[in-house]
């Protein structure tokens, strides 16, 4: 992939996705550099840089010849610091176009992918090619309409409709479920993010399915309310990296630490794409299941009048204790 920016261009391609024939075809000398996020950076002790040290910026490292694509591989993936713990020396140097090497990041975290490239001058020969205003269309959840809708009797209540909405970019797909019959009253809303194993598997490592089914029976008390189904898997870093998460909790690193480790960001769902939810079902004025106050913020942000915020508290159980702790002592949700 090319990706061309105002300060210049360059060629990556994605340690994740790499294997010995791509890089051969892509790097056949060997000399191209690797690109990580900051902070994977901070982590392998490159804070020492001064681009290791600014959020969202990225870091090169320099390709000696031990830095082959299983080195690559194990610089890109935390979840095996402990299965090679001693990496290094590394020599940082000035990264080429950062705007585009910002862009390769952001594609990165949309691909569900780790933050790390290979990255080469614009002169390689590659497949593809884009610039971060092409990226920067993937973030407007302006690009989002209805695609079909139907009638849908669920265990929750009979009396639902299901409507799905396409990004027109993405094509990523996103759910709403109407709960009930509108009354004139603003409907209670939850944004619920996707969880398969929460959802789906029934995980005791967080609190999604309890969160889940306890905001659709309260919808039916409440006789009217709207489920916005978000597809944004492990808080917007896609479901590998959310299992690739788990495994550093495992290791003893709370959720926050965790993605951050992998080189995204806290949080990385956009809650924009709820507001324009919504606005196209001609809800915006709404009563919001949540306790997570940065939702409430957002929606108004975007025009959604939140009259109230309900509180949504789910019992913990002896798995998720300290994923909530984290929540309520790092994240700001209001346990």
């Amino acid at each position: 992939m090319r990706i061309d920016a105002p300060d210049g261009a360059i060629a990556v391609l994605a340690v994740e996705t790499a294997d010995a024939a791509r890089l051969a075809a892509f790097d056949p000398g060997g000399r191209a550099d690797l690109l990580l996020s900051s902070a994977r950076a901070a982590t392998l002790k490159l804070a020492n840089q001064r681009d290791a040290a600014t959020p969202g910026m990225t870091v090169t490292i320099a390709r000696v010849p031990w830095l082959d694509l299983d080195a690559a591989t194990a610089l890109a993936d935390p979840a095996l610091d402990l299965e090679t713990p001693l990496k290094g020396p590394f020599a940082a140097r000035a990264t080429v176009a950062p705007a585009a090497a910002a862009g390769a990041m952001r594609l990165a975290r949309l691909a569900g992918l780790l933050p790390a490239f290979f990255v080469a001058d614009a002169a390689t020969a590659v497949e593809a090619r884009t610039d971060p205003a092409d990226i920067a269309c993937y973030d407007s959840p302006q690009r989002l309409a209805i695609a079909s809708r139907a009638k849908l009797p669920t265990a929750a209540c009979e009396q639902a409709e299901i409507i799905a909405f396409r990004g027109l970019d993405d094509a990523v797909e996103h759910i709403a479920l109407l709960i009930g019959t509108p009354d004139g009253n603003p409907p209670l809303v939850r944004l619920h993010s996707e969880c398969l194993t929460g959802d789906v598997l029934g995980s005791l490592k967080c609190d999604c399915g309890p969160q889940l089914n306890g905001a659709l029976a309260r919808m039916r008390e409440s006789g009217w309310g709207v489920l916005l189904y978000l597809r944004q898997e492990g808080r917007g870093i896609g479901l590998i990296n959310k299992l690739r998460a788990y495994a550093l909790q495992d290791q003893g690193f709370d959720t926050v630490d965790a993605n951050t480790r992998l080189g995204f960001g806290v949080d990385e769902r956009d809650f924009g794409v709820a507001a324009r939810m919504l606005a196209l079902i001609g809800q915006e004025k709404i009563r919001l299941l949540s306790n997570n106050p940065e939702k409430a913020r957002v929606l108004a942000a975007h025009g959604i009048d939140v009259v109230e915020q309900v509180p949504h508290r789910i019992a913990a159980n002896p798995h998720n204790a300290d994923y909530l702790a984290t929540k309520r002592d790092r994240t700001g949700h209001q346990l």
